[in-house]
């Protein structure tokens, strides 16, 4: 069960770092640590700093150490691109670079154990036989931590329903056989079956192998849930503390609740900023399409203002792969993994391919701030000059909602895509149930 929780339409800052100081007592309790020798923090990497998670890293490390602990962190990066210096004193202020570790997906895990292959199956429907190798960060099950606590914001996600909780280990600290072994999974289930359920076929599979490789952890989760206030301002409403799935079912049936946006009609223009300072690749800034792609009309147009973009993948492997495939359907994908080697060899970058497509459905255009037109229709977009986009589109004066410009166009605009999903209702309504394991 949740240790403690706490909901309201404003949770301040110093109200949750109470909160912070008071998981610290509590995990002594009831995980019975005689002493606090070493500390282990997880927050999420740059792409959810908007989310406070940063300052609190910091208010738990600075607290932790004042009680003589040796204190680390490593950001739950999976394969995202390692946070430089500047980013992680950005983010989590006066935390020492040398206490932050980065994660390395490729040569810095060990094998803990494999769910079969005929329980992806049987979770999946089918569409995915593959076994599922729980490969996860060395230093993280290297025996020598007496806590280790999870921070991390709940919101819609693509391939877990709602992020955080055990993705911090699975996708966060996975290595690569599990991130590509866990998307591929989550791609051939489908995007728009995914987004939003509580419990995710992928999720199922994660849950199972936490009840049974990571039950020796002496951890604790402590999950965040936003929403937005009158003035369209993003701030903290739920704070939920506890060891257990229930813990994460509590957020994010309040994130379900807060973060879903839903439409009695299809959306024809939706425009969508991605943050300069959070997102540098489409492998991130796509996160406008998916959690808008519910929402838009056939035929519709989906803009994504990215300022910040200045590349495709965050690593050399995956920017090759979308330059030379561009963003395909799930059918041409499906088609094409079979025969292609460089597909099979990074799938979770093969699945983010189906993720970014609007699979025929309606247009994409980008407005990056360092990709180039021919770039970004080479791999299946539209192309806005990000000055022409910003100026005609300028967030400053743009409201979160529908918004009517003086030369008549009505579009739906929205500041912070990656802190919700927005989905017209008959697209929520009758999906498929993922099956207990």
């Amino acid at each position: 069960m949740t240790w403690f929780h706490r909901t309201a339409p404003l949770i301040t800052r110093p109200e949750i770092e109470d909160l912070l100081d008071q998981t610290i007592a509590e995990a002594r309790d009831r995980l019975g640590i005689a002493a606090l020798n070493r500390v282990l923090l997880l927050p999420p990497d740059i792409t959810r700093a908007h989310a406070g998670v940063g300052w609190m890293t910091e208010h738990l490390y600075r607290r932790l150490t004042e009680a003589g602990a040796e204190v680390h962190v490593i950001p739950t990066l999976g394969q995202h691109q390692p946070h430089t210096p500047a980013v992680n004193r950005w983010m989590f202020g006066s935390v020492p670079e040398a206490r932050i570790h980065a994660h390395d997906w490729k040569d810095g895990v060990v094998n803990v154990g494999t769910v079969p292959a005929e329980l992806v199956a049987r979770a999946t429907g089918g569409v995915a036989d593959w076994a599922l190798p729980i490969d996860l960060n060395t230093s993280l099950l290297d025996g020598s931590w007496d806590l280790i606590i999870n921070i991390g914001h709940v919101v819609p996600h693509e391939v877990l329903g709602f992020a955080n909780h055990n993705k911090n280990y699975f996708i966060g600290l996975g290595g690569k056989r599990t991130l590509g072994a866990a998307h591929m999974a989550s791609a051939v289930v489908g995007i728009e079956n995914n987004l939003g359920n509580l419990l995710t076929p992928v999720r199922r599979l994660f849950n199972w192998a936490e009840d049974r490789f990571l039950t020796g952890l002496p951890d604790v989760y402590v999950q965040v849930v936003m929403n937005y206030d009158e003035g369209g301002q993003l701030q903290h409403t739920g704070v939920f503390v506890g060891d257990d799935l229930e813990t994460y079912l509590d957020a994010a049936r309040l994130s379900r609740e807060q973060n879903i946006t839903i439409f009695d009609e299809p959306v024809t223009k939706i425009v969508a900023v991605m943050q300069a300072d959070e997102f540098h690749a489409t492998w991130v800034a796509n996160k406008a399409i998916y959690r808008t792609r519910m929402a838009m009309a056939d035929g519709g147009e989906l803009l994504v203002i990215a300022p910040g973009v200045v590349r495709f993948g965050e690593q050399p492997e995956v920017e090759a792969l979308i330059r030379k495939y561009g963003y395909l359907t799930k059918a041409e994908v499906l088609a094409l993994y079979p025969v292609s080697p460089d597909m099979q060899d990074i799938p979770h970058g093969t699945a983010h391919l189906v993720h970014g497509s609007p699979e025929g459905r309606f247009r994409i255009t980008y407005a990056p701030g360092g990709l180039s037109q021919a770039e970004i229709e080479s791999v299946g977009y539209g192309y806005l000059d990000v000055a022409a986009a910003l100026a005609r589109y300028n967030p400053a004066t743009m409201k979160d909602g529908w918004n009517t410009l003086p030369d008549g166009e009505r579009v739906y605009f929205i500041s912070t895509p990656s802190a919700g999903l927005w989905a017209a209702r008959d697209r929520l309504e009758g999906r498929p149930v993922s099956v207990e394991l």
